[in-house]
């Protein structure tokens, strides 16, 4: 079995974005506006045709069987309204991944975004997490290091102010994905720098500070091929040692792993040259932030597939683990 790790819902039907147009406009007259959940009126034809037209189309036609599917994940947009937007846009996003997941079973599985929120305290996450983990099947959740849309306005991933957070995934024994949303700081362009900067900064505060000592359980995956991280591995193991803090290898690598969601052959040899095979997990983030074809291989940027198959130096026993034995791994409940 192959899995991907990392997919979200980026064909949702127009009833959602509808919605968050609705929620818009109400905080936009009045930003401690609360209002209510509401309804979102989408049947299982619609979800169906707006998965099987796209991501299940390009399942199979990449050899892919299963995604861990996620909300969009440039739409959580923490920073939008309030504390009260986030929980009511959140419970339907995730609302509507359990759904597709009890639509195609075989071919998606549900991992989870949180009402963050800027100013917010991060605690007020955990009763999304037993929602949606403990009462309707969730395998994973998306963890968000800067709420305020590229403006770093909040606590560090180090902070005490997630242990909360962690203690619940100590808990189920869940992953998180180190995930931002979309910019609204102009400095950055949403796909291109944040995305890219908030994963080389994630694990920059997660590999300085206590966490994984007070957390040894923990699970976090990179995404994006760890941002900056492999590329300047040697940095970070020189940041390490002169801060004291020990060899990184042994500082991380029992708690972080690293997503394939980097889109050309070289990219992919080099995570796979610097970063043990136990620590990668297959991904292509499809449909997502990269959807064209590469004019110089002629195939999608995003068949991530085609780079660990082109890459000579993995064994078979080593593929098996970056394509479906480390995922299961890591997502623990993906079994039960």
């Amino acid at each position: 079995m192959i899995i991907d790790c990392h997919g979200h819902y980026t064909t949702t039907p127009p009833q959602v974005g509808d919605y968050r147009e609705r929620q818009k406009a109400a905080v936009a007259s009045d930003p401690d506006h609360v209002g209510e959940k509401g309804r979102l009126d989408i049947s299982d034809d619609e979800i169906r045709e707006s998965i099987e037209n796209n991501q299940l189309r390009l399942q199979r036609e990449r050899g892919t069987d299963l995604t861990l599917f996620s909300p969009r994940a440039s739409w959580m947009g923490h920073h939008i309204g309030n504390a009260h937007t986030s929980q009511f846009w959140t419970e339907h996003q995730n609302d509507l991944i359990r759904r597709v997941c009890d639509l195609f079973p075989d071919n998606f599985a549900p991992v989870a975004q949180l009402p963050q929120s800027p100013g917010a305290d991060p605690a007020l996450c955990v009763a999304e997490i037993e929602r949606t983990v403990g009462g309707m099947g969730f395998i994973g959740i998306n963890l968000n290091p800067d709420p305020s849309g590229g403006f770093w306005q909040g606590p560090s991933l180090a902070d005490r102010a997630f242990y909360p957070i962690y203690e619940k995934m100590a808990e189920y024994d869940i992953p998180a994905m180190i995930h931002v949303s979309a910019a609204c700081n102009d400095c950055f362009h949403t796909t291109g720098s944040h995305y890219l900067g908030a994963d080389t900064t994630g694990f920059q505060q997660l590999m300085m500070s206590d966490v994984f000592k007070d957390f040894p359980t923990l699970k976090v995956i990179i995404p994006h091929g760890g941002g900056a991280v492999p590329y300047h591995w040697g940095r970070f193991r020189g940041l390490a040692q002169d801060q004291g803090l020990g060899r990184l290898e042994e500082r991380v690598l029992n708690n972080v792993f690293f997503d394939t969601c980097v889109y050309h052959q070289r990219g992919i040899d080099l995570l796979l040259d610097i970063l043990p095979v136990d620590n990668i997990l297959f991904a292509s983030e499809m449909i997502g932030a990269v959807r064209g074809i590469d004019p110089e291989t002629g195939h999608p940027f995003d068949d991530t597939k085609r780079y660990i198959d082109n890459y000579p130096n993995l064994s078979q026993a080593e593929r098996d683990k970056i394509f479906e034995g480390n995922a299961r791994r890591v997502f623990s409940r993906l079994s039960l």
